[in-house]
């Protein structure tokens, strides 16, 4: 009986193995049959797409002097403003965080964080990326199993979004970035996503539209608790099968700047040859990419250079084309590298908008 047990279990863990890479191949499948493999969103003799598909082709084909085993074909992405629209008034953990404190009848918010919701929400005071910042979002979902904050992530996701008709808050997706993660799928990459956003407020909106692994997902880490914990320390307490997992409101790490390289060092382990991001707090992680790596590696950068599809800002993507310059990384510009953004049907609808 025991042998019996044992053959089942491998048979499903062979089974569940085949099962995902047929899902992930679907995927990639998918979009290769409509030529998307080639980054048809893209413009023809756009630098940033020749260069990514010259890249491709030469560590893929085994004759190639640049040719990287498959296990070590790591590519990594930032999320907010790479793969994702940022700041449309400002990044998605942040607009859950005022759906939470301003219109969940549930949650009763403190003075400190009804301040903060409303100075945002009316665009008098947006936050920047500080400590605080980050304090406030992770305290207002304390105590919420993880079960209830994915289903409040997901309900958010199928919201509206601001700024656009036609788009949800979890299809905001740079379409032609979306082709580049499937062109690397296909091409046999491991893909991480490597993000600021807490990375369980990422893993529903990644795996909404991209077939990558929990795993592959990874984002800043803030505390889990036992619900019977109560003030105990880890080392001290022992999980029971009564009691479940809630959210304990306190950050651990946020993953952005150098903590991105110690992130990945950590859940990785091999140095990426791929990293793309757009702004400073991505430089670290393109750094690590370049810096004394056995492969051939690239880095880009997504300009924020679009200010009629898109809100865009030009003074900050002026000075990231610089830093490419200086750096050795490639500009993407999103005004003239895509044939659209977000997709047909998508309207942006603040002054100067135009059509997707």
């Amino acid at each position: 009986m025991k042998n019996h047990e044992e053959g089942k279990s491998r048979l499903f863990v062979v089974f569940a193995a085949c099962l995902s890479a047929a899902v992930c191949l679907t995927g990639c499948a998918s979009l290769r049959g409509k030529g998307d493999a080639d980054l048809s969103l893209w413009r023809n003799g756009a630098p940033a797409k020749a260069a990514l598909l010259e890249y491709v082709r030469a560590v893929t084909e085994k004759d190639s002097p640049d040719y990287i085993p498959q296990p070590e074909r790591i590519a990594v992405f930032d999320f907010d403003g790479t793969l994702f629209c940022e700041t449309d008034p400002t990044y998605f953990d942040w607009l859950l965080f005022e759906r939470r404190v301003l219109d969940d009848p549930s949650y009763r918010p403190t003075p400190e964080q009804l301040a903060a919701a409303k100075a945002s929400r009316s665009r008098t005071a947006i936050p920047g990326l500080t400590h605080d910042r980050e304090r406030l979002m992770l305290e207002v979902y304390e105590g919420m199993t993880l079960e209830a904050f994915e289903s409040f992530v997901r309900g958010f996701m199928r919201e509206p979004h601001t700024g656009f008709t036609g788009l949800k808050r979890g299809e905001a997706y740079y379409l032609p970035m979306l082709e580049v993660v499937h062109l690397l799928l296909a091409n046999e990459f491991s893909v991480y996503v490597c993000s600021g956003t807490d990375r369980l407020v990422l893993r529903p909106v990644v795996r909404s539209k991209l077939p990558l692994p929990p795993q592959w997902i990874i984002g800043s880490d803030s505390t889990l608790l036992a619900r019977a914990q109560g003030t105990d320390d880890g080392l001290a307490f022992t999980y029971r099968t009564t009691d479940e997992l809630v959210l304990g409101g306190k950050s651990i790490v946020k993953n952005l700047q150098m903590n991105k390289v110690t992130v990945l060092v950590r859940e990785i382990g091999i140095q990426p040859v791929l990293a793309f991001g757009n702004s400073s707090s991505d430089i670290s992680m393109l750094n690590y990419t370049l810096q004394k790596n056995p492969h051939k590696a690239m880095g880009f950068m997504v300009l924020c250079d679009d200010l009629e599809r898109e809100y865009g800002d030009a003074k900050k993507a002026e000075a990231m084309r610089s830093a490419c310059k200086k750096n050795g990384w490639v500009p993407i510009s999103m005004r003239d590298d895509w044939k659209t953004i977000y997709g047909d049907g998508v309207e942006r609808t603040r002054a100067g908008g135009a059509r997707r």
